[in-house]
């Protein structure tokens, strides 16, 4: 069983990877945008190829995040919450005549 400490902290990455997936995906659209734009302006430049490279980053760490992201995620959803105790105590039931 996973103490508190490492939930809120699984807690803490997964919102964390969150943050950061969303802007792998920004820079990788970014990157995929500005190497259609040097394909078509200067094609088999040294501009086209390194955008192609900075795409190709972009596209692996958001492939890499998302991955994590769905690990976490998976193996947090195995825990049952439990928040607080029941309000009335186990084990005080009368019995009614």
């Amino acid at each position: 069983m996973a103490s508190i400490t490492d939930r809120i902290m699984s807690l803490r990455a997964v919102r964390q990877l969150g943050r950061v997936r969303a802007f792998y995906a920004v820079g990788a659209l970014m990157w995929a945008v500005l190497t259609v734009w040097t394909g078509w302006q200067s094609p088999g430049s040294r501009q086209m190829w390194v955008s192609v490279l900075l795409l190709a980053v972009f596209t692996g760490l958001l492939l890499t995040v998302s991955l994590w992201l769905q690990r976490l995620q998976g193996a947090g959803s195995a825990v049952p919450a439990h928040h607080a105790a029941p309000r009335r105590a186990a084990g005080r039931h009368h019995a009614h005549a």
